[in-house]
């Protein structure tokens, strides 16, 4: 473990790196109208900034993350952030939109590699009694980038130019890169059985990962249309859109806080949890969104218990993890991309087809096949260890252990 108070200082950074990839990452949605027409391009062809990140992600991030294995930590992630800030400045004095999709897609390159090592890193520093809240403190930056990041990115670009908001995480994921060479302690991985999860089970991390997948898709699905849900279903002024996304941001910034207060006890049970409250969030928007009462608190509850889901995954996916940590936060990192782009997609075929009304049904019902999913395994394995059949967990180990020297 590293010293206490600079641990505390590289987890602040390593939660503002967060939110520079999560905040670029999606940053081109809210500039669509200005990237295109500059560009010469239509919204759809703008719109592939974001998918064909995604789609990079998907496929790179696992082989980089073996290939960088046993790369040690602390130049690995400030070469990752010097990567992406590089090609996020190429994106802000790009002339073309060959240029600018080809710096999304470097950026994109390095995405894999920092979520597959970034929590592992981050947890090494601290007392094992004491990960899943450090989990949930990292998670803050990803919370923020939708709720701040964006919005931010989005007003920069419309008063001085898409460019601007391009150059201004340039300059921010710069600095952090800074912070990080500076402050994070030197971690040497270890490929041994060390740095696996605790209770590793191949099983429970695959159908973690299924259930993830299905949630995301879900969620996504339905959050990438909210917009449209609050405008033609319940009625709101466009005026309020703003008011309204940051209402369900904030929640979901002070949920993931809340969580890591209890993710070590329950690690499980907050994950169950969670998906219950996105499930019947996302139901009550079908059943009852056309009120403005109603649809307040039920989008509250639907951004407080996505975000705070993240988390409560990512802790558990460390647990499970049947071979190293890095490779199994690399594996959620390509779930998690699977369902975004395929809840995007999915979720444009039902607007255009069955209308917006029913995307937070599909997004309701996917997520309750993801908590049925988790909940009916654990059922079952319970069973089976009732009759002597299960595999007991083997006793905890550090999760991810690594080297760290202060």
């Amino acid at each position: 473990m590293a010293h206490p108070r600079r641990a505390v200082h590289a987890l602040v950074a390593l939660s503002a790196a967060t939110f520079c990839y999560v905040t670029t990452e999606v940053l081109p949605i809210g500039l669509l109208t200005l990237i295109a027409p500059d560009l010469g391009r239509s919204r759809s062809e703008a719109g592939l900034l974001v998918t064909g990140y995604a789609v990079v992600v998907m496929i790179v991030a696992l082989p980089l993350t073996r290939v960088t294995r046993r790369v040690p930590r602390r130049p690995l992630l400030a070469g990752t952030l010097g990567v992406f800030a590089a090609a996020t400045t190429v994106s802000a004095f790009a002339d073309s939109y060959q240029v600018l999709l080809a710096a999304r897609l470097v950026s994109a390159t390095t995405n894999g590699v920092f979520w597959a090592v970034v929590f592992p890193v981050a947890i090494s520093m601290f007392p094992a009694n004491v990960r899943g809240r450090i989990v949930a403190r990292l998670s803050i930056g990803n919370a923020l980038g939708p709720v701040l990041g964006v919005p931010l990115g989005t007003w920069l670009g419309g008063e001085f130019g898409w460019r601007a908001a391009f150059a201004a995480m340039a300059v921010l994921g710069f600095a952090v890169c800074l912070a990080i060479a500076l402050l994070l302690p030197s971690v040497t991985p270890r490929q041994s059985a060390e740095d696996i999860g605790p209770m590793p089970d191949r099983q429970r991390f695959v159908v973690l990962l299924v259930a993830t997948t299905l949630a995301v898709t879900g969620a996504m699905g339905a959050f990438t249309y909210m917009t449209v849900f609050l405008l033609d279903v319940s009625g709101f002024a466009a005026a309020s859109l703003g008011l309204l996304l940051f209402v369900q941001g904030s929640f979901g910034v002070v949920g993931t806080w809340a969580v890591g207060r209890v993710l070590d006890r329950f690690p499980l049970g907050v994950v169950l949890g969670l998906l219950g409250l996105l499930t019947a969030a996302m139901l009550g928007l079908y059943g009852i969104g056309a009120s403005k009462v109603a649809a307040i608190p039920l989008l509250a509850v639907a951004g407080m218990s996505f975000s705070s889901l993240i988390a409560g995954i990512q802790h558990r996916i460390m647990q499970v993890a049947p071979s190293t940590t890095d490779m199994a936060s690399a594996s959620l990192s390509v779930a998690f991309n699977v369902g975004l782009a395929a809840g995007s997609l999915i979720g444009a075929g039902l607007l255009a087809t069955a209308g917006v009304r029913v995307v937070p049904l599909f997004g309701g019902l996917l997520t309750a096949v993801a908590l049925a999913l988790l909940a009916g395994h654990e059922m079952s394995r319970g069973r089976r260890r009732a009759n002597g059949t299960a595999r007991r967990d083997p006793d905890p180990q550090p999760i991810g252990q690594s080297a760290v020297h202060a």
